[in-house]
C-alpha cells in the first residue's frame, strides 16, 4: 500500500476515534441526579469495627452519565468506618439502654483510572435477605415469565420492557442490562425528571429495607454528604455482606441554592 495513503488512513482513523469518544470522557465528579445501585463486599458490625476501617461494596449495574460516560458494573466503592459502638445491655431495672451507632462515609467511586469523590445520600439500603428476594421470580402458577419484585414494590418482567408499580402504573424500563427510571418523590426522597439507574430497587424506594429493631439517623444530606448513621437500643448495627444500597448523588452546593 501505498505509504501516503497508509498515513492518510491511520490520520482518519485517529480523528474518528477521537470523535467518537469526545464525549465519555470520565468527568471530575459526578452532578446530580445521578444514582449508583451498589452491593457491600464485607460485612462491617458496631461490635466488631473501629473508626477508619475500611468500607468496600461495587457497583451491581451500570451506570450512564450525563456528559456520555459509563460506570461500569463491578465499579469499586470505597468508604471508612467514621464511629463505631457495640451495644451493652444494661440491666438495671426500667434502664434507658444506650444506643448503638455505626456511622460510615462514602469516599469515592472508581471509574478506570479515575477516582471521582462521593457526595451522596443513600436513597434506600437493604439486607441480604431482601435485596436477594429481589432476583427471585414469583413463586406463582399464574406467572410464567420470570417477573421479580423490586425492592419498593415495582415489579420487572425479564421479557417487557416496561417496569411497573402495584397499580399497573409504568414507572420504569427494563434495558442496557438494567432497571433505569424517573425518581418518584417518597418519605425523605425526592422526585427527579432524569432517567437513572435503579438496579434491584423501585422508582420510589426510601429508607431502609429489612433493617429490624435498627433505625437511621443520617442517610446523607448537604450538610452531611455520603454519611449514614444505623442506631439501635437492642442490638449491635451491622451492614451485612450482600447488603444493597441506591446511592443518589447531591446537587452541588450552588444548584442546591438555587432549589
Amino acid at each position: 500500500m501505498n505509504r501516503t495513503i497508509l498515513i492518510g488512513l491511520l490520520l482518519s482513523s485517529s480523528v474518528a476515534i477521537a470523535q467518537s469518544g469526545k464525549n465519555t470522557a470520565t468527568p471530575a465528579e459526578l452532578d446530580a441526579p445521578t444514582t449508583l445501585p451498589i452491593v457491600f463486599t464485607k460485612t462491617i458490625a458496631a461490635d466488631q469495627t473501629h473508626a477508619g476501617d475500611m468500607v468496600t461494596a461495587k457497583t451491581s449495574q451500570v451506570v450512564h452519565l450525563s456528559n456520555g460516560a459509563l460506570i461500569p458494573s463491578g465499579a469499586k466503592i470505597t468508604g471508612h468506618v467514621v464511629a463505631a459502638n457495640g451495644f451493652a445491655y444494661d440491666k438495671t431495672p426500667y434502664a434507658h439502654q444506650r444506643a448503638s451507632t455505626l456511622t460510615l462515609k462514602f469516599d469515592s467511586v472508581q471509574v478506570g483510572e479515575s477516582v471521582l469523590p462521593l457526595n451522596a445520600m443513600v436513597r434506600a439500603m437493604a439486607d441480604p435477605i431482601t435485596s436477594e428476594q429481589a432476583h427471585m421470580k414469583l413463586a406463582t402458577d399464574i406467572d410464567s415469565q420470570g417477573t421479580t419484585t423490586q425492592i419498593g414494590g415495582d415489579q420487572v418482567t425479564p421479557r417487557a420492557s416496561e417496569v411497573v408499580n402495584s397499580d399497573g402504573d409504568v414507572v420504569g424500563y427494563n434495558k442496557h442490562g438494567g432497571v433505569y427510571a424517573h425518581l418518584i418523590a417518597s418519605g425523605a426522597c425526592d422526585s427527579s425528571d432524569v432517567e437513572v439507574s435503579m438496579g434491584i430497587y423501585s422508582a420510589s424506594a426510601c429508607g431502609l429495607y429489612g433493617f429490624n429493631r435498627v433505625s437511621a439517623a443520617e442517610m446523607g444530606s448537604q450538610t452531611q454528604p455520603s454519611i449514614l448513621t444505623l442506631v439501635s437500643t437492642h442490638v449491635s448495627p451491622k451492614v451485612w455482606k450482600d447488603s444493597t444500597a441506591l446511592l443518589e448523588i447531591l446537587p452541588s452546593q450552588q444548584n442546591a441554592a438555587l432549589r
